[in-house]
């Protein structure tokens, strides 16, 4: 017993270190990150009092389950600093003899946090997967200007779980009211930010097609005014390298992004222009198309923001750094398609590039994302170790066909091998042990991939309904 305790102990240490070694950290002891300027803004002097743990956007705080009991002890809670997780860049640059502070900062939230392909969808409370707040500040001569941004994956019951497959067919719930976590996750944006134009980025055909189906509709039965659709192809459009398309969806809702705006706060401290409205795009992982298209807004609104005197968009390079920090995060691997977002051209080493981050997700997506799920689950608390000498979840013990048919199959095509390189008296003998060994190689594959759920990495800690 005290052995399995060790071990475990053992386990729950490393999957804490696991998340903490994760690059996209953050802490402030004088600013408030959890928030935007607009909302810190838009605040009374009651707020401005408050210690930074009271004040923060719980949604952002990735370390409120570590200081639950320094916020019990008003006393302490300035020894106790929110983090955020996500990415922050800061780049002073000058132009023409001026000089400014570009900022990116993107606030991943910690409600219905994970990784890839266990977590998708919503929860009953409305939260979604991956979500993401990007803010981008320009500060010039005390000047401050912000343009901000979400994403999240489509807001209603579905998953998408590993199987060994490259990509999973995703699965909307039939047993759940998509309505209810659809209206409470809208409800709660609309009340933060204001207007919504929704990005839908997925396949309009083929296994996706059906999530953009019920997104449309959701959307149009929820029939709010505040609340805008569009569904954009992004590879139907971009096929044969034609990435200038990207421009159709832009000019397309230019005059959207001029009726909702930027936050602004000139040099006398007084709020000039306020951001009406936002941005939500999605994906299928909310990563790389949709990163693609907020740094195409992002860069639109720099030149809205400051259409002659700074131009900025060296800066937007940066988007690139954004993007692999996120994607690293939930996805495993830096991001795809950064070979435009750093240049403005697709280019064939691009590709490459591609092919290789999406052989790597492939094989953390199912081979070692339930350890990285169980750590988020455990740093977050949304799984308490118990302190008595009781079974845990991690003793559960794999199925005998985890370890039996890949030791078949292994064996199986070996045999093949040495018999292709050892032939026998004749090449009717030859041909005959070559079948047989490939036979029973391939369907014990077959069986193998069939029954593919039971050969991933799962996690162990939260129960699958919790996560679904």
């Amino acid at each position: 017993m005290l052995l399995h305790l060790s071990q475990e102990n053992k386990t729950f240490l490393s999957m804490i270190n696991n998340v903490l070694t994760t690059d996209g950290f953050y802490f402030c002891t004088d600013y408030d990150l959890t928030h935007t300027m607009q909302r810190l803004a838009n605040t009374s002097p009651d707020f401005q009092e408050m210690s930074l743990l009271e004040r923060a956007d719980q949604r952002f705080v990735w370390n409120g389950n570590l200081l639950r009991e320094l916020a019990a002890q008003p006393e302490l809670h300035k020894f106790a600093l929110p983090v955020v997780h996500g990415f922050i860049v800061m780049k002073p640059c000058r132009i023409n003899g001026k000089i400014f502070e570009w900022i990116l900062i993107s606030r991943r939230s910690c409600f219905r946090a994970g990784v890839r392909y266990y977590v998708r969808g919503i929860d009953s409370e409305g939260h979604a997967a991956n979500f993401v707040e990007t803010e981008q500040i320009v500060l010039y001569d005390e000047t401050k200007a912000s343009f901000v941004q979400t994403r999240g994956s489509m807001p209603f019951y579905w998953s998408q779980r590993p199987n060994l497959k490259y990509k999973p067919k995703p699965i909307i719930s039939k047993t759940t009211s998509h309505m209810d976590g659809f209206q409470r996750h809208f409800d709660s944006q609309l009340l933060i930010y204001g207007k919504q134009t929704i990005l839908n980025l997925v396949n309009q055909k083929g296994s996706e097609k059906p999530l953009e189906q019920a997104f449309a509709k959701m959307v149009s039965g929820m029939n709010n005014g505040m609340l805008r659709y569009i569904a954009f192809d992004f590879h139907k459009e971009c096929s044969h390298m034609r990435w200038d398309r990207l421009q159709i969806l832009v000019d397309s809702v230019a005059e959207t992004q001029d009726e909702y705006g930027f936050f602004m706060v000139n040099s006398e401290g007084k709020t000039v222009a306020q951001q009406k409205g936002v941005f939500r795009s999605n994906c299928m992982d909310c990563l790389d198309r949709t990163n693609v298209i907020q740094s195409l807004l992002a860069r639109r609104s720099l030149q809205m923001v400051i259409p002659c005197r700074l131009q900025l968009l060296a800066c937007v390079v940066s988007w690139a750094d954004n993007a692999n920090a996120c994607a690293v995060q939930y996805a495993g691997t830096g991001a795809l398609k950064t070979d435009f977002t750093r240049t403005g051209k697709r280019t064939r080493l691009g590709l490459v590039m591609d092919g290789w981050n999406s052989m790597i997700r492939y094989y953390k997506n199912n081979f070692s994302d339930g350890f990285r799920q169980d750590s988020i689950d455990l740093f977050l608390g949304n799984f308490a170790v118990d302190e008595s000498d009781g079974p845990t979840p991690l003793r559960v013990q794999k199925d005998w066909k985890f370890l039996t048919l890949p030791i078949i199959m292994l064996v199986a095509f070996s045999m093949c091998i040495v018999c292709l390189l050892m032939a026998g008296d004749t090449w009717t003998e030859t041909l005959a042990y070559v079948m047989f060994w490939g036979a029973a190689s391939a369907i014990t594959a077959a069986i193998i991939m069939y029954n593919g759920q039971d050969f991933v990495d799962a996690p162990k800690l939260v129960h699958k309904e919790k996560i679904d």
